[in-house]
């Protein structure tokens, strides 16, 4: 019998042993045909490769995932992706449905990749309610219908809304989890459960929420899988602390390495694969961390024909000289080549190609001086504040006075930064300010469209002029991310398409994003990841105080907190 391809000389990853094993692996149509020990002997292949003894593992499978905050499409991300072994995805595109609603989802999956690129319904579109954020736009019980439709959604983006799925029988969140159990009950289910145990955990649950992607602590882990919840753990969770749990309990079924969010910049040396070294390094042993990355993804969202290398399933595969280190020597995808170590990441054949109007989506009216400063009556104000971390994306609210001179808040001499955040749609101009501790210690300015995850406009500084610069440039390029000091903007990435993403090469973006993270750390932003970081300052269901175009709310209550506590 003859068949494509024959590899020989090559440690094949068993994922039912969990171990390595000296195989012969044929390829026959794009598909595993014959994996054993001499099996090259009966099939006869114009094409028998000696992998020199390299490890061979499925290609790598990340389940929770967000394209945009590569900011590229999806066509640039699959090349990107693959040359890191990257064959499969299962994407919550709420961030270009967040600004363009389901025909932002229907670009993406209409665009031709290489990469497997599955779609999970974003579920929170807004991530709480209009009442507390202005969207783009909008995703209801009659947008999730549509979408189920679709042969690339397979399953339900992260479930976000904390009031909604705890307290309210009737909002949206809880209709479209109906919607979702009643029209397909076989579906996974995503959940945003950050620091939810207990009671409000078993409520979670009942509503069928069966996985939790967020930040995690050893007893979180424990909590969640005891009680039946499926955890997906990215790059902040990879602790050897969190990690002793997993392997001392045997997790191993219960978890799977994922990346949420990776940056344009850091997606130029690695995505999943570097999850899965760190995986490594804390602690897990090489062949459970591959399993975790491969075959326990592929169970969770019911894949029946990848994540492992047997007979019948999709040719998808890596080799590597080290699995310890996961940096792939060729990279597979339905027993076609498409990349060799060494090789400088593609550009799609044809360039994206989007709605015209997709690429003039900033609404705004560029800022004045005057706009950046807050009018208060008296001598001083107790002033709500947002406390950021180093490490992270939570923050705390705590109360910080703030003098008053000729009728305006003194921020600028406070050694807070201003945040501001100015509804960008054209549908009501809503401003909305607050001051941040932590944040910067140098004079200059940061900001961005790409505003988990409404994506208004955002400017954060500690002086007025270089906020004037930063929110003037970022209308003038339709939105970005930049920095400003001495009113200058020092460096900026241009992301014209809706704000979030660009057409340009990943390594034109990757270097733009990099002179960013720069900038910020120069100005003083200290963050274990800057950009992250600063984005998630207007994502109202991150725990404990952020804003939005309507201003700050308590995350938990969505209670919402004046910036003026107190007049003394």
């Amino acid at each position: 019998m003859k068949v494509d391809k024959i590899i020989t000389n090559v440690q094949v990853f068993n994922s039912f042993l969990k171990k390595f094993e000296w195989k012969d692996v044929a390829i026959l149509n794009g598909k595993f045909f014959s994996i054993g020990i001499g099996a090259s002997a009966d099939l006869k292949s114009d094409a028998t490769i000696d992998a020199n003894g390299n490890y061979m593992i499925p290609g790598l499978i990340d389940i929770h995932m967000h394209i945009e905050s590569s900011m590229v499409p999806p066509s640039i991300f699959s090349k990107a992706g693959l040359t890191h072994g990257i064959t499969t995805i299962v994407a919550d595109a709420h961030e270009i449905v967040n600004v363009f609603g389901v025909e932002g989802m229907d670009t993406f999956m209409n665009e031709e990749t290489e990469m497997d690129i599955f779609y999970a319904i974003p579920s929170s579109v807004p991530s709480t309610i209009p009442a507390l954020e202005t969207t783009g736009g909008f995703i209801g019980v009659e947008e999730v219908q549509q979408l189920l439709n679709h042969p690339k959604v397979i399953a339900l983006g992260e479930a976000m809304n904390f009031d909604g799925i705890v307290n309210d029988s009737n909002s949206l969140i809880r209709q479209i989890l109906h919607t979702i159990q009643e029209k397909k009950p076989f579906m996974p289910i995503e959940g945003h459960v950050p620091l939810v145990s207990g009671l409000d955990l078993a409520k979670f649950m009942y509503q069928g929420i069966t996985a939790d992607h967020t930040q995690q602590s050893p007893e979180s882990i424990y909590e969640k899988i005891s009680s039946g919840m499926f955890i997906e753990l990215q790059r902040k969770s990879l602790t050897k602390e969190n990690m002793e749990v997993v392997v001392n309990n045997q997790f191993y079924e219960y978890c799977a390495i994922v990346t949420d969010d990776i940056m344009a910049d850091e997606l130029l040396e690695g995505h999943l694969n570097k999850n899965v070294q760190l995986a490594i390094q804390a602690g897990v042993p090489v062949e459970q961390a591959i399993y975790m990355s491969t075959y326990t993804p592929a169970r969770r969202m019911g894949f029946q024909d990848r994540g492992a290398i047997v007979s019948g399933f999709k040719a998808d595969f890596i080799l590597l000289e080290d699995p310890a280190t996961m940096e792939a020597s060729a990279v597979y995808k339905a027993g076609n080549l498409v990349h060799k170590k060494g090789d400088e990441i593609a550009y799609p054949e044809t360039k994206p190609d989007f709605p015209a109007s997709f690429y003039s989506s900033v609404h705004c009216e560029k800022a004045e001086w005057d706009d950046f400063k807050i009018r208060v009556e008296g001598q001083a104000a107790v002033c709500n504040v947002i406390r950021i971390a180093e490490v992270g994306t939570f923050t705390e609210c705590v109360q910080r006075e703030i003098p008053i001179k000729n009728g305006y808040l003194d921020w600028e001499s406070s050694g807070l930064a201003l945040i501001v955040v100015m509804e960008r749609y054209g549908k009501s101009g809503n401003t909305a300010y607050g001051l941040v501790e932590n944040a910067l210690t140098e004079k200059g300015a940061i900001g961005t469209t790409w505003a988990h995850d409404h994506h208004n406009l955002m400017v954060m500084g500690t002086t007025v002029e270089d906020l004037v610069v930063a929110q003037n440039k970022l209308v003038e390029i339709q939105g970005g991310y930049l920095t400003a000091k001495n009113e200058i903007v020092v460096s900026c990435c241009p992301l014209l398409i809706g704000g979030i993403i660009s057409d340009e090469p990943i390594q034109v973006i990757g270097q733009q994003l990099s002179e960013v993270r720069q900038g910020m750390i120069d100005l003083g932003y200290r963050n274990a990841n800057e950009i992250m970081s600063f984005s998630t300052l207007s994502l109202p269901v991150s725990p404990a105080i952020k804003i939005t175009d309507k201003g700050l709310f308590d995350v938990r209550s969505q209670r919402k907190i004046p910036l003026v506590e107190e007049i003394r």
